[in-house]
C-alpha cells in the first residue's frame, strides 16, 4: 500500500538549558551545561548531589494552580512543551478535526515525583493514612497524553510508550506509523520525565551509573571523553507535532523537516549493559536507514545517545563503525547529553529537536567537556568537540538505547516536496 508521508510543523521543548525551543536552541550552540547542585531534595548524604534541574520554571505561568495541583511535575512538563509545539504548528483549533488529532507520548517512569511525595507522608503518619484523591491520577503514566488530549480536545489515537530511555523514539516512531496509515492527519508526540528524585538519583547511584564529579558539575557529562564516570540525570520534555504532508501542505504550515524512517530493536544481551559490541544499535540503525530507502552514505549527522557512561559510549561507536565504515568519519556527530544531562524517556524528542533546528540553520551543536577522545574510539571521528560546526544537513539520524535493550534509531531528512 501507499504510505502518506510524514512532516514536522511544530516543536516544543522544556529543558536544564532553555525553557522554549529558541532559548534551549541558542543555549545548544553556546555550548551551556544545564548541571549544578540539586535542589529538588536534600542530596546532602547521596553519592551524587548533582543534576540538570529545569531552571526558573514555574508551572503557574502556564495554568491554573486548580489544574497544575491535579498532574504530576511529569505531565506538567508534557503539557507545558505541548502548548509550545502546538502554537508553534499554527493549528486552527477551532477548524482542525479533532477526531483525526492524537497524542502519543514517551515517558519511562511517569509519575515518580507524586509516589515519592506520597510514600514520605505515609511512612511519617502510617497510623493514620491519608492520600490525595488526584494520586492515581498523578501516577499513571498514561495521564501525560490524557490531560493534553483534556486541554485540546484532541480525539484521535492517545496513549503512552514506555521503553525506558527510549521511549519517546518509540512514541515518535508510533507516531509515524499512524499517520502513514491514514489513522490521523495530526498527532502530537514527544517524551517526558521528572526524574530527579530521591528514587531515581538512590538508584541509578546504586547502580554506579551517575557521574559524582561533584566538586565540578558542570563538567560532568562528557559523553566520549576518556575521563568520563557516568551520567548527570536530567528532567524535561519535548514535543513534536507531526502531520501527514497532505494536511500540513493544505494548511500552507511550515515545515521543519521530514521523518522518514524508524528501527527498533533489543539487544537481547544484559538488563542494563548494552551489548559490548551493540549488536541491537546496529540493527536499529539499519533498519531504520531500509525503512527511510537511504544508503549509509547519505547520512550526514548523527545525534548519538552519548550518555558518558564508560560501557555505553564505546559500544555505541562499534555499532557506528560496523554500520557506516569509512563514511563515520566524514559525519558529525555529537551528544546533546553533554549539555542537557540524561533526560531519560524524554532525551530522544529533545534530541530530535536538536537535529530539526541543526537542518534549519545548517549548524550542528557541539559536544562539550570533550577533551580527550577515548583510546578506543577512532580518533579521526568529529564530535564537534567544544564548538559548533556549520554544515547543512539533509539527512540525520537520532539514537537512543534503554534499560532492557531497547533500541530505537529515528532518520530525519530536509524535506522535498
Amino acid at each position: 500500500m501507499d504510505l502518506k508521508r510524514v512532516v514536522i510543523t511544530g516543536l516544543g521543548a522544556l529543558t536544564p538549558i532553555g525553557l522554549s525551543v529558541e532559548s534551549y536552541w541558542d543555549a545548544l550552540l553556546k555550548g551551556v551545561s544545564g548541571a549544578g547542585p540539586i535542589t529538588r531534595f536534600d542530596a546532602t548524604n547521596f553519592k551524587t548531589k548533582f543534576a540538570c534541574e529545569l531552571k526558573g520554571f514555574d508551572v503557574l505561568d502556564y495554568m491554573p494552580r486548580k489544574e497544575a495541583q491535579r498532574m504530576d511535575p511529569c505531565a506538567q512538563y508534557a503539557s507545558v512543551a505541548a502548548m509550545e509545539a502546538i502554537r508553534d504548528a499554527g493549528l486552527d483549533l477551532d477548524k482542525v478535526n479533532k477526531d483525526r488529532v492524537g497524542v502519543v507520548m514517551g515517558t519511562g517512569v511517569g509519575g515518580f515525583t507524586s509516589m515519592m511525595e506520597t510514600a514520605h507522608v505515609f511512612i511519617e503518619n502510617d497510623r493514620n493514612p491519608r492520600f490525595s484523591p488526584y494520586l492515581l491520577l498523578k501516577v499513571l503514566a498514561d495521564m501525560v497524553t490524557g490531560y493534553i488530549s483534556l486541554r485540546f480536545g484532541f480525539r484521535g489515537p492517545n496513549y503512552v510508550t514506555t521503553a525506558a530511555c527510549a521511549s519517546a523514539g518509540n512514541a515518535i516512531g508510533d507516531a509515524m506509523h499512524l499517520l502513514q496509515l491514514g489513522k490521523a492527519d495530526v498527532i502530537v508526540s514527544g517524551g517526558t520525565e521528572a526524574s530527579v528524585v530521591e528514587g531515581a538519583v538512590g538508584g541509578f547511584d546504586s547502580m554506579r551509573a551517575l557521574s559524582t564529579r561533584n566538586d565540578d558539575p558542570l563538567h560532568a557529562s562528557r559523553p566520549f571523553d576518556a575521563d568520563r564516570d557516568g551520567f548527570v540525570i536530567g528532567e524535561g520534555a519535548g514535543v513534536l507535532v507531526l502531520e501527514t504532508m497532505e494536511h500540513a501542505l493544505a494548511r500552507g504550515a511550515k515545515i521543519y523537516g521530514e521523518l522518514c524512517g524508524i528501527g527498533m530493536s533489543a539487544d537481547a544481551f544484559n538488563a542494563t549493559a548494552p551489548d559490548p559490541k551493540g549488536v541491537g544499535a546496529v540493527m536499529s540503525m539499519r533498519l531504520a536507514m531500509e525503512d527511510a530507502q537511504t544508503r549509509p552514505e547519505e547520512i550526514d549527522y548523527i545525534n548519538m545517545h552519548g550518555t558518558s557512561t564508560p560501557l555505553g559510549d564505546v559500544a555505541e561507536c562499534f555499532a557506528v563503525q560496523e554500520v557506516f565504515g569509512e563514511h563515520a568519519a566524514k559525519m558529525v556527530l555529537n551528544s546533546t547529553k553533554s549539555m542537557t544531562g540524561h533526560l531519560l524517556g524524554a532525551g530522544p524528542a529533545v534530541e530530535s529537536i536538536a537535529i530539526l533546528m541543526s537542518m534549519r540553520d545548517g549548524i550542528v551543536h557541539p559536544t562539550i567537556n570533550l577533551h580527550t577522545l577515548d583510546a578506543r574510539i577512532p580518533q579521526d571521528w568529529n564530535f564537534a568537540p567544544n564548538a559548533p560546526i556549520h554544515r547543512e544537513v539533509r539527512a540525520a539520524i537520532s539514537n537512543s538505547f534503554g534499560f532492557g535493550g531497547h533500541n530505537v534509531t529515528l532518520l530525519y531528512k530536509q524535506f522535498q516536496q
